[in-house]
């Protein structure tokens, strides 16, 4: 069975940092690509950042591209997201989502087959 459990969301002042994590088990994690996908209060689904099985190719969305870094640890099965410059607008509920294969050409949210629960990260002075 297939699980993706987030962890490090929270309150934090605008500014801070934040490391999530999402541990993943079920499957043979070094092969397959993973996201990070986000859904602010009463807004839809925005993809935030992706990145490949072995973690050559790495993209971001706009909104946070130079504030956050995506990463991955094959030994650990764990995938994690650092997030620095935290704006109120990065408050969310932040998934961890699995793609079907090892890498996608746009990594499209279609492509993609598990969603862990959601890890809450509120961004508030």
């Amino acid at each position: 069975e297939v699980q993706l459990v987030e962890s490090g969301g929270g309150l934090v002042q605008p500014g801070g940092s934040l490391r999530l994590s999402c541990a993943a088990a079920g499957f043979t994690f070094s092969s397959y690509a993973m996201s990070w996908v986000r859904q602010a209060p009463g807004k839809g689904l925005e993809w935030v950042s992706a990145i490949d099985s072995g973690g050559a190719n790495i993209r971001y969305g706009d909104s946070v591209k130079g504030r956050f870094t995506i990463s991955r640890d094959n030994a650990k099965s764990t995938l994690y997201l650092q997030m620095n410059s935290l704006r109120p607008e990065d408050t969310a509920v932040y998934y961890c989502v699995k793609y079907k294969g090892p890498s996608t050409a746009t990594f499209s949210l279609d492509e993609a087959d598990y969603w862990g629960q959601g890890t809450q990260v509120t961004v508030s002075s």
